[in-house]
């Protein structure tokens, strides 16, 4: 053999070995982007069909939360000032509202404690969430529809309901949906 042939087989040894040892695969990583019990909330006017929040868009700033980069509100999309709650999400719709809810420790929203509070007494289930008493709403039909939609006790949760006013909302979610 000339040494040009020698010098190719022991480069070839050296790549195979060098790719059998890169083709084992990497450890996997945790797919949960956001630890913890989380609820990402938007408040719409009017009627909105199912799904409320779009699994492609990210509608949440990127900045609240000390330590983690996560967490906040923000507008994403021009709104027309409701009053239903604080800016920040993408669905479109104008006057859409929302806010991320993290409950370990409560953050993230205007109310995050008394929010937290209620939904770990309904187990995570926003439709648990018993009504609060003596509430009287009008009868004037403004519609907005409710959507929540993360992580509790480690199970996805996904909500949205459509309530015939705020007022109804508020006494059936508690401050869940309060982002004021």
């Amino acid at each position: 053999m000339t040494r040009i042939t020698e010098a190719l087989r022991g480069a070839l040894t050296v790549a195979a070995a060098l790719l059998t040892t890169a083709a084992a695969p990497a450890p996997a990583t945790s797919q949960q982007a956001v630890p913890g019990n989380w609820l990402q909330l938007t408040l719409t006017p009017g009627e909105v069909s199912p799904p409320a929040l779009p699994p492609s868009r990210a509608p949440f700033r990127t900045e609240g939360v000390p330590g983690t980069g996560i967490g906040g509100t923000g507008t994403v999309s021009p709104g027309t000032g409701t009053g239903i709650g604080s800016p920040g999400t993408g669905t479109g719709v104008p006057g859409t509202r929302g806010a991320l809810l993290l409950c370990d420790p409560p953050q993230g929203h205007p109310h995050a404690a008394r929010a937290c509070a209620e939904l770990a007494a309904a187990e995570g289930d926003i439709g648990r969430i018993p009504d609060t008493p003596g509430v009287l709403c009008p009868m004037i039909y403004a519609p907005v529809t409710a959507a929540a939609r993360g992580a509790w006790d480690g199970r996805p949760v996904t909500y949205t309901h459509t309530f015939a006013n705020s007022c109804v909302m508020g006494a059936a979610t508690g401050a869940v949906f309060d982002l004021e």
